[in-house]
């Protein structure tokens, strides 16, 4: 909300030596965030009159239209004489006021007027546009043409309010009354302690039956609809000046007086407006839902198709418009058309003021829908005071007939559905409790009555909640206005008193041992929202059954592309490492821990747990109880070199043994061994996937899955070739892990080591062969590492030989030569027995 200084002092009587700083200051700590002051008429300086143009030469023998004016500035240019400009400007003619800057004017920009020859001619000044001069749009990009009746040679700064400051307020939802200069009037009156002069003050006629027919068929989308009408309006009445210059200042263009009028009204009451073109109305004007397929032609020119729920505004033909959001074409406000033969100008001249208030949720709906914020729906959906319907309308005629010459017709029409004021019930001292301050009570009815509402009782206090703040609606609402408007600069710091505690739960170590070990290996931690889309999950390939498909989707999501919660940790680290790639990093190693959503049995509706007490241990299990599973993961993605090449010899790619590698790294973390198989899982490729397992309570728990991405998916995300991924399940392997992680064994005796090459089939696994030779070792094996793979000609087709270093070594002595053959044997032996391995060479 764009608030010109010099209009809100029209409300408030603001000392004269308060500059837009100084109110910006005043209006934070009330709690507004004034975002910039921006000084209007910085660098201009005059001389800058009115003047009537005189004559106009065309200059033809240039490459583009010139002309050479003479222009009477009255005694401004200190003689008297015309003043002669060279322009090349067309839309005004002889005998139009327009803006003059003469020599010395200096406009914003620092260009600086002054005498010059060009074009061949002398040019003693510029005739000037609303951009030379900072003003804004007014829609035309051109020079300035002024009411006839203007003097010549006045000083048109002041004339066209170019000097100002206008404040930058970033409105939040939940203070839309700031949306209009009233509100941010009202909080500026407090602040300062200075009365308000309330602009929705207005003498207001009566209902009655003469006004204009309106049916209303949804009255909880529509609770309250004014119509007034104004006739006889001059089709040749512009806009003043200083209509203009306010709207311009807000951020908004002047189009047309009537139009002009509804936005200056929204702007100074917050109440959105809309004029119909009386004779474009074919009976009633009727408010109900929209029938699905429906079309209307909004003001915009877009054709748009309507949903059920859209509410809409009708006549006896269909939709007119789209209620709160944006008028339709058929009923708009002509714009003014002047006969080339007779001069005489036609246009709207009997219009039927609109203003209703609207429900915020459906008119948001709506406005999301299809896409189309206004200024009417912005404040709709944050909540418009419905008792200054009736105000506005008043305001908008009383306008019209100042400025169009218009005549108010006698009939008022309004349409209403009943309603009680809102009340809030609040001990003196809860203001006190929340803030930790003594405020007393009388602080705080005092407070709460500047906030504008009406309080009754002792202890206990009553409070009719104002009709312009829908926000306020249980006592701590209430609360917060007492501790903002008493300054929030102003609460006492004090560190909190936790009890004590017992530090972090093996859970959380876990968690942070994961992180830390993966920053140890080379990976960075990339955070990314816990969101996503149907897109995402079809570009991973996964089937239509899957479970990751299962989505806990968001009721107000922050990006329709990605209305769901996460059910993997994956598409987010893709598109971290997509980007990172994209701008030159090829070589990544990214990984993050997290939480992934995963719903469980029909979805339900958690209850509003209350604020202002601990919720019982039923009203937590209730909300527990519809909640999806949330459990932690961890997810590395890897693309380019996993090692660098240099002087220390070959560097080598990152690939899916890497991704494997991770795997085990996190495991190990939770001091759980995995287990390893091939598989085939989304999104991996087929033939190069690992699956993890590990043991709890004596049964296999799928917990993860690691290898290279299929060439699809990389496609999808635009990845580079052979990315490598892994994910796992956290929570999975603290289960897994049967006590706290033993610290290794250190022997002061030497290692035994022997190695096995081993024969197999090309089918089994190199997991089961390594789990064989584990196990037949015996206790005196410290570790066994597979260092070879080898296939070829030499074995025969279908086998493949793994070479195995084992490690043996007691504590307690020396092992001899025998006793680590005799442990290899046997590790051999079970080996062969499980997987028909044969020792190589045998």
């Amino acid at each position: 909300m764009r608030v010109p200084l010099s209009w809100l002092r029209e409300y408030v009587d603001l000392p004269a030596t308060e500059t837009g700083r100084d109110v910006q200051a005043k209006l934070i700590s009330a709690g507004l965030e004034v975002e910039t002051v921006e000084q209007l008429g910085a660098g201009l300086t005059g001389p800058l009159v009115v003047g009537k143009v005189l004559t106009i030469e065309e200059l033809t023998e240039f490459k583009k239209p010139i002309r050479f004016c003479t222009v009477d500035v009255g005694r401004a240019n200190g003689t008297g004489e015309p003043q002669e400009i060279i322009c090349g400007a067309r839309n005004f003619a002889a005998g139009d006021k327009v803006v003059v800057a003469l020599p010395g004017a200096v406009l914003p920009g620092d260009f600086r007027i002054a005498e010059r020859k060009t074009y061949g001619r002398v040019s003693r000044g510029m005739i000037c546009s609303g951009d030379e001069l900072g003003m804004g749009d007014d829609g035309t990009h051109g020079i300035i043409v002024l009411p006839p009746e203007l003097e010549i040679g006045i000083d048109a700064t002041k004339l066209l309010e170019l000097y100002d400051e206008v404040l930058d307020i970033a409105v939040t939802p939940d203070r839309g009354y700031c949306l209009s200069m009233r509100g941010v009037a009202r909080e500026a009156a407090t602040a300062y302690g200075l009365p308000l002069r309330d602009p929705a003050l207005l003498d207001v006629p009566a209902p009655n039956s003469y006004g204009y027919p309106v049916r209303i068929t949804d009255p909880i989308g529509c609770d309250r609809f004014t119509a007034r009408t104004v006739v006889g309006l001059e089709p040749e009445a512009r806009s003043p000046i200083w209509l203009r210059r306010r709207l311009q200042k807000a951020g908004m263009r002047p189009i047309s007086l009537a139009v002009d009028v509804t936005n200056y009204v929204m702007l100074e009451l917050g109440q959105p407006l809309h004029a119909y073109d009386r004779s474009r109305l074919e009976g009633p004007i009727g408010v109900r839902l929209a029938e699905a397929g429906e079309k209307i032609t909004t003001l915009d020119g877009a054709v748009r198709v309507l949903d059920a729920a859209d509410l809409v505004i009708t006549d006896n033909r269909g939709p007119i418009g789209i209620a709160g959001v944006m008028g339709g074409a058929h009923t708009e406000i002509a714009d003014p058309e002047s006969d080339p033969e007779t001069g005489v100008v036609t246009g709207t001249a009997e219009v039927v003021i609109e203003a209703a208030h609207f429900d915020a949720i459906s008119i948001a709906r709506t406005a999301r829908r299809h896409k189309l914020a206004s200024e009417a729906s912005k404040r709709f959906e944050r909540g418009v005071d419905p008792q200054a319907a009736a105000a506005a309308a008043q305001r908008c005629v009383d306008l019209l007939v100042l400025l169009a010459g218009g005549t108010a017709e006698a009939g008022v029409t309004e349409v209403s559905a009943p309603s009680a004021p809102r009340t809030i019930t609040l001990p003196a001292n809860h203001p006190d409790k929340v803030a930790g301050v003594d405020y007393g009570r009388e602080t705080v009815v005092r407070r709460l009555q500047e906030v504008g509402c009406d309080v009754y009782g002792q202890d206990e206090l009553v409070v009719t909640v104002p009709s312009w703040r829908p926000d306020l609606n249980e006592p701590n609402d209430l609360a917060e206005e007492v501790i903002r408007l008493e300054g929030y600069e102003n609460l006492p710091s004090t560190l909190p008193k936790p009890p004590a505690g017992r530090g972090l739960t093996e859970r959380q170590r876990v968690h942070r041992r994961v992180g830390r070990a993966l920053a140890g290996a080379g990976y960075v931690e990339a955070l990314n929202y816990p969101f996503i889309g149907e897109q995402a999950l079809d570009n991973l390939g996964l089937d239509a059954d899957d479970a990751r498909r299962r989505l806990v989707k968001l009721v107000n999501p922050l990006s329709d592309e990605e209305p769901a919660l996460r059910t993997t940790l994956l598409p987010g680290l893709l598109g971290a490492l997509r980007r990172n790639d994209s701008r030159g990093s090829h070589d990544l190693a990214l990984f993050e821990t997290g939480l992934v959503f995963r719903p469980e049995g029909q979805p339900g509706v958690a209850v509003r747990l209350p604020v202002d007490r601990r919720p019982s241990d039923e009203e937590i299990a209730e909300v527990n109880a519809v909640l999806p599973a949330q459990p932690r993961r961890a997810a590395v993605v890897l693309a380019g070199a996993r090692e660098q090449a240099g002087w220390w010899g070959k560097g080598h790619p990152s690939d899916w043994a890497d991704a494997i590698e991770a795997g085990r790294t996190v495991a190990a973390e939770a001091g759980v061994e995995l287990i390893i198989s091939a598989d085939q899982h989304a999104p991996w490729h087929p033939g190069r996937c690992a699956a993890f397992h590990v043991e709890v309570d004596g049964e296999k728990v799928l917990v993860g899955h690691a290898g290279e991405l299929h060439p699809r998916v990389v496609k999808a995300f635009g990845l580079p070739a052979r990315a490598c991924a892994m994910e796992i399940d956290l929570d999975l392997l603290e289960k897994a892990n049967e006590g706290p992680v033993k610290a290794p064994r250190i022997s002061s005796f030497p290692v035994a080591t022997q190695d096995v090459a081993l024969v197999v089939a090309a089918d089994v696994p190199a997991a089961d062969v390594q789990a064989a030779l584990s196990e037949g070792a015996g206790e005196l094996l410290e570790s066994v590492r597979l260092f070879d793979v080898y296939t070829g000609d030499q074995l025969g087709e279908g086998t493949k030989s793994l070479a195995y270093a084992l490690k043996f070594r007691a504590e307690d002595r020396t092992l001899t030569v025998d006793e680590a053959t005799a442990a290899r044997d046997a590790a051999v032996a079970l080996a062969s027995e499980r997987t028909g391995a044969v020792l190589r060479g045998a």
